[in-house]
């Protein structure tokens, strides 16, 4: 929507859902617009000078002495919450202040370090094409929670697990789903999240900090992970005509998918025949003629409310296709249920139980799937490995 369309209301109501929610994302998932449309009324609300958006930011920064805030939060952090003791007349005794990073300021660093490199990043050059391919299908392969960087101890856990266990295992599944499959001419790379088991310099999640089993320093986890998807989009390009990437973001890794999709369409800028689709919503889609393909890591939505949320955020795609599947992942296991216009399929992962995993008794069979699309049709294909095939 033009700037000049939005209403003092619209304004307001992105004012607060951004001091509600905490951060721009968050914000925008609950107002149910995109990230970019949020952006763009934050912008205007605040040139409109819509809100308390001075007296807003001095509280963020903690400075506001009118609520006993007089200690300045240094960048990048930012005012999380404040406890305050009073005496009985009042008087301020104790104060305690809990900060956290400034969610805008981690993107606009990490979006700034890709535009540095991409300066003299080497680019992929061109594959030849297939031939004999049917320009019917399309070949989904789904790796979700794969937590690369993740330690497991068999002993512990039932599977070790380890960067050159993970390396090993998703390369070998990979030739293997992808010389199994029909020679479609499209094929979706769906990474669907959780890739990286962290998602910075400690070992810890991003939301609520707690400690994670790693394997090695975050540098060659990265390493590892561009090396692995690497591999196999070329082993795709090698077998499709046109590869569509998806990195999607997961709980564990939610940083990183920003910095790997970005990195992974410098890489291929120069081979036209990759896609790598650059959605900053957790909630993606692709067309391929009447069949629709959803995406989403199943960390903020619910099973269930998927299709309705996928209809309204992509009313054209829903109304020009019949055939609908939406892809999850996130819990470890296999789920398939059909809903009203939609079939929603949760995978399983490849990757071994961490300790927290096995500590609370959750088990589920290690597997990977490739889907075959028709364009008409929907789904009249899959092929399944699970870790024992690779051995």
């Amino acid at each position: 929507m033009a700037a000049h369309n939005l209403t003092d209301e619209e304004c307001r109501q992105a004012m607060d859902a951004y001091e509600q929610a905490g951060s721009q994302l968050k914000a925008a998932l609950l107002l149910g617009i995109s990230r970019s449309a949020f952006q763009n009324r934050l912008e205007v609300a605040q040139a409109r000078g819509i809100g308390s958006t001075e007296s807003q930011l001095r509280t963020k920064q903690g400075n506001n002495p009118e609520y006993d805030l007089d200690h300045v939060v240094p960048s990048p952090l930012v005012l999380r919450g404040s406890s305050s003791l009073y005496n009985k007349n009042g008087e301020l005794q104790l104060q305690w202040i809990k900060t956290k990073l400034d969610d805008k300021k981690v993107e606009d660093a990490i979006r700034a370090a890709i535009t540095t490199l991409s300066e003299s990043l080497p680019r992929q050059d061109p594959l030849p094409k297939p031939t004999h391919v049917s320009d019917q299908l399309c070949n989904l392969y789904t790796f979700t929670d794969c937590h690369v960087g993740m330690k497991a101890w068999g002993l512990e856990t039932g599977a070790d697990w380890d960067l050159e266990i993970a390396e090993k295992t998703l390369i070998s599944a990979f030739d293997y789903l992808i010389e199994a499959s029909p020679p479609a001419a499209s094929c979706v790379i769906n990474q669907l999240g959780d890739f990286l088991h962290f998602d910075s310099l400690s070992a810890v999640t991003p939301e609520h900090r707690n400690l994670l089993d790693a394997d090695t320093r975050f540098a060659k986890v990265v390493q590892v992970a561009v090396r692995i998807l690497r591999y196999i989009i070329n082993k795709a390009l090698v077998r499709h005509e046109n590869v569509i990437v998806i990195m999607a973001e997961g709980n564990h890794d939610p940083a990183s998918s920003v910095w790997l999709r970005h990195l992974f369409s410098l890489l291929y800028e120069n081979e036209p025949r990759v896609k790598v689709n650059n959605s900053e919503t957790p909630y993606i889609c692709h067309q391929h003629g009447k069949t629709m393909l959803a995406f989403h890591h199943g960390h903020l939505t619910k099973n269930d409310q998927l299709p309705l949320l996928f209809a309204a955020q992509y009313p054209i795609e829903w109304g020009s296709t019949t055939r609908r599947y939406c892809h999850v992942g996130h819990r470890h296991h296999v789920d398939e249920k059909e809903h009203s216009g939609m079939k929603v399929q949760q995978h399983a992962t490849l990757a071994a139980r961490d300790a927290y995993a096995a500590r609370g008794g959750w088990i589920a069979d290690r597997q990977i799937e490739a889907i075959t699309y028709h364009s008409e049709y929907g789904q009249v294909g899959s092929i399944t490995v699970v870790p024992e095939m690779l051995e």
